[in-house]
């Protein structure tokens, strides 16, 4: 289903970096969270909460219950995991779309969700790990943090190489994840080459990305480092969605945007059906960061599609 193009709307200052933040450790790794919580007049991001206060706003929100049942006991909960190089700042604006109250696009998708978006450990500005980390190890972190958190049930939404931790976070915690967004996944089986993505990335920064997207990421990319970058490479080019997805038994939706080089529509359509309970989306007009670009119609889309799957009904 081919979703309207949404307007790119807010400060640029705004969208690039969410209110603070805390670090957060696990598994000997360390990252940092971000928090939008629930409820009207609260600020964006954890502002002057500390973790025990996220904790508490996570024991009050789980989100939708397990085996794709609307839950009752608080407000929804959505998780945010971005790809290799980059940092929570280009999630940002769908962060604060889903959150509600931010003033983007009207902040209507999802008002009195409450919505995490991590810096994950190695990435930005957070510590280099000492040694290569895996998929699995990243999807284990961001449980942990979650289980600190009190988060007990959410949706979790991956962009990039984000969509394999997201994948491997329901595969590994069931119970917690109720159902998956897979954004611009990663790694086309037929395009399994690093020369081929620095290409098609290449290519959609040029074509398919405006000039403030491009600065959001390739400052990241910039802050990350290429060392870091090269380390997780090879972690991202063998990990085997395609695969993995078929284990998947939550209700899986496959997002891109219209013209993003990286994740083909052939590929993603591919992936919906893999997945026992898959739906393909795209959002015409915009590329792979289609989440900065066009923050209003991927937040529509994710919203709808969450509150449909449960019962069966395709977005």
């Amino acid at each position: 289903m081919a979703m309207a193009p949404g307007c790119a709307s807010g400060g640029y200052a705004q969208r690039m970096k969410l209110d603070d933040g805390v670090d957060v450790t696990a598994n000997g790794l360390t990252g940092r969270l971000y928090v939008s919580p629930a409820g009207p007049g609260q600020a964006t991001g954890m502002g002057q909460t500390g973790p025990e206060q996220a904790a508490g706003m996570g024991e009050q929100a789980s989100g939708m219950g397990r085996a794709g049942e609307p839950s009752t006991a608080g407000p929804q909960v959505f998780v945010l995991l971005h790809g290799i190089g980059v940092s929570h700042r280009y999630l940002a604006k769908l962060h604060l779309e889903l959150a509600g109250g931010s003033g983007l696009a009207g902040g209507r998708q999802a008002r009195g969700a409450v919505v995490y978006s991590f810096d994950l450990p190695g990435f930005s500005e957070t510590p280099r790990p000492g040694r290569q980390v895996t998929v699995g190890e990243y999807a284990a972190f961001v449980a942990a943090v979650l289980a600190d958190a009190g988060v007990q049930s959410c949706v979790v939404v991956g962009h990039s190489m984000g969509t394999q931790f997201a994948a491997e976070l329901a595969l590994q915690e069931p119970g917690l994840v109720s159902r998956v967004v897979l954004m611009g996944p990663v790694v086309d089986r037929a395009r399994k080459s690093a020369v081929w993505h620095s290409l098609a990335l290449t290519r959609d920064s040029l074509f398919s990305e405006s000039p403030s997207t491009n600065v959001v990421v390739f400052t990241d990319y910039f802050k990350t480092g290429l060392r870091w970058y090269l380390t997780q490479l090879p972690v991202m080019m063998e990990y085997p969605l395609d695969t993995r997805v078929c284990g998947i038994t939550q209700p899986v939706l496959v997002l891109r945007g219209g013209r993003d080089p990286i994740a083909r529509r052939p590929w993603c359509e591919f992936l919906a059906r893999q997945a026992p309970q898959g739906t393909f989306v795209e959002v015409p007009g915009f590329g792979h960061v289609v989440q900065d670009s066009a923050p209003a119609a991927v937040a529509q889309a994710i919203v709808h599609w969450a509150s449909t799957a449960a019962d069966g009904i395709t977005a």
